[in-house]
């Protein structure tokens, strides 16, 4: 089960339960509920979305830009490490149409302009820069 707000944890579990028992009492049938909880939504720290969204302004130069607030339903491991320390799961675009590389992820198809790993480089050296610099105060 994935879901965005982690409020909702739980709520899915015995939800799913009631669904089933109600289900299974009306028909005469028993069952067992094996749920499993994988990962936890991931949560982004909005500064840091910030501090990468300036920097990806400056950086990426395609007609896609930049696309704020794209949220998806993949489960990751990210979701761990940022219960732990602020961070930002973003995606850094890497198809080329001109290529014949626009085949999504999973695809037996699916290759990558290369070129996009200079630009997924520059954008985390620069967010590495912007996050260490010294801040300065308005006196």
């Amino acid at each position: 089960m994935r879901y965005f707000d982690p409020a909702l944890k739980g709520f899915f579990q015995q939800r799913i339960e009631q669904i089933v028992a109600g289900i299974c009492q009306s028909h005469g049938a028993s069952y067992q509920l094996d749920y499993q909880e994988f990962y936890p939504p991931v949560i982004n720290n909005r500064a840091i979305v910030n501090l990468v969204q300036s920097v990806a302004e400056t950086v990426i130069e395609t007609p896609a830009g930049i696309v704020p607030d794209c949220q998806t339903m993949g489960g990751e491991d990210m979701s761990y490490f940022l219960q732990a320390v602020p961070g930002c799961y973003f995606f850094l675009g890497s198809a080329n149409l001109n290529k014949g590389l626009s085949y999504p992820h999973h695809h037996p198809r699916f290759d990558f302009d290369e070129t996009a790993l200079g630009i997924g480089v520059e954008l985390f050296v620069r967010c590495v820069e912007k996050f260490c610099a010294p801040q300065t105060t308005a006196s």
